[in-house]
């Protein structure tokens, strides 16, 4: 039997970065109290979502991954409490800009970084605006209590993703998002969408999945998205088996036994029966 709990958190986040940091590593110790090996803190938690609007000061919210003070600073947590923290910043590389996550261990090294894959482009997520497609591909890392792949955001809509992880051998699946309400159409409530689509990857590769939104209304000139939470944590089948409210702060849990799941995997048959040679369409954009 090799168990692992997991968490899942979510807050808002204001204009102070520091106090922002130190709301997060609230939430971390929180978790870790509860028994949280890894723990997942929502998507670019440093600053509000700026991507709201288009506006050239904001790339100066960007550093490099050695210079990052959310990254410096998890490092250390995660070596204090022995747990794992994958951790989004606003990453500048040279001359290039990444939505990107640095993935912890419980020893406080950096394994690696996933940088977003699939950049959303809408009124009020303007994020090609500010980030590069990422450019390292779909990975997983062994941390310290299991294999873990991470997705960011809009990553989450995308099954291809999830499989990728999933046959690259994660154990668990961890989404950070900032989603909300729809500036252009208030209307649109994407919540229950967003939710099923995870749970689908979930169900598909046999993997719990571990989401955490972030809450709150944000502001930027004549642009405002009420951030719904939500977040929640799956088990292997895809069943939600803790889920947070719409606006409250929360700290989520729970344990699962991986070795168990693996085993479910095997009997089932899912990545036994694959036809990789059928799949070609899936290298294009028209199906031909």
């Amino acid at each position: 039997m090799k168990q692992v709990t997991v968490a899942a958190t979510q807050m808002a986040c204001g204009n102070d970065r520091r106090e922002n940091i130190g709301h997060a590593e609230q939430l971390v110790v929180k978790a870790a109290g509860e028994g949280a090996d890894i723990i997942l803190l929502q998507e670019l938690f440093e600053t509000r979502y700026f991507c709201q609007e288009e506006k050239e000061e904001y790339f100066s919210l960007a550093s490099s991954l050695e210079d990052n003070p959310a990254v410096t600073h998890f490092a250390g947590i995660a070596k204090n409490l022995g747990v794992v923290l994958p951790v989004s910043f606003f990453e500048r590389k040279n001359k290039a800009f990444y939505n990107t996550v640095a993935i912890i261990d419980a020893d406080g090294s950096i394994l690696g970084t996933y940088r977003k894959c699939h950049i959303p482009d809408g009124p009020g997520y303007e994020e090609k605006f500010y980030f590069n497609p990422g450019d390292k591909g779909f990975k997983v890392w062994s941390t310290r209590f299991a294999t873990v792949g991470v997705g960011i955001c809009w990553d989450q809509w995308f099954p291809e993703a999830a499989r990728i992880m999933a046959l690259k051998g994660a154990d668990l699946l961890f989404y950070p998002t900032a989603i909300g309400s729809e500036p252009a159409d208030d209307t649109n409530d994407s919540k229950d969408h967003w939710q099923t689509c995870m749970q689908g990857h979930s169900a598909c590769n046999m993997v719990p999945v571990i989401a955490s939104n972030r809450i709150g209304a944000e502001r930027f000139d004549n642009s405002e998205i009420i951030f719904y939470g939500s977040s929640f944590i799956t088990d292997n089948k895809g069943q939600v088996i803790t889920q947070a409210g719409r606006t409250g702060e929360e700290v989520l849990t729970a344990t699962f036994d991986l070795d168990r799941h693996r085993l479910e995997r095997a009997a089932w048959g899912l990545f036994r029966d694959r036809r990789p040679s059928q799949y070609r369409p899936l290298l294009t954009n028209d199906g031909n």
